[in-house]
């Protein structure tokens, strides 16, 4: 592999968002030309009966040139969702109290609350 092969699969600029079992990555890479381009990737943990685990990953690529549109159709989007349910979580299994197993939080469905707040405007 040449050496600007391996610098183009450098992270230039990176943010991690944790969200449960899921966690975002934003990371910025380089393209051939040297331009820049953003990876978002969502990685979910999956845990198997005998306690080992594996990952799950989806990732878009997003190139500048449509980051304007990108942005306005997400806060539009998001601001469709908020508006029509509120920003209160509905769903039991996404709460941070929510009991499973005699009482019992388990660990992997907690948000821990350790996050960023990442918006589009800072990309």
């Amino acid at each position: 592999m040449s050496e600007h092969e391996n610098l183009e699969q450098e992270e230039i600029f990176s943010q991690i968002l944790r969200a449960g079992r899921r966690t975002y990555f934003f990371d910025v890479r380089s393209t051939k030309a040297d331009d820049y381009y953003l990876t978002i990737t969502e990685s979910k943990k999956f845990t198997h009966e005998d306690g080992s685990f594996h990952y799950k990953k989806h990732k878009i690529y997003l190139y500048k040139e449509d980051f304007s549109e990108f942005m306005e159709i997400l806060k539009t989007a998001t601001d469709f969702v908020v508006n029509e349910k509120g920003d209160e979580v509905i769903s039991e299994r996404h709460q941070k109290d929510f009991k499973k197993n005699n009482g019992e939080v388990e660990e992997d469905e907690v948000s821990t609350g350790d996050f960023t707040d990442i918006r589009f405007e800072d990309i």
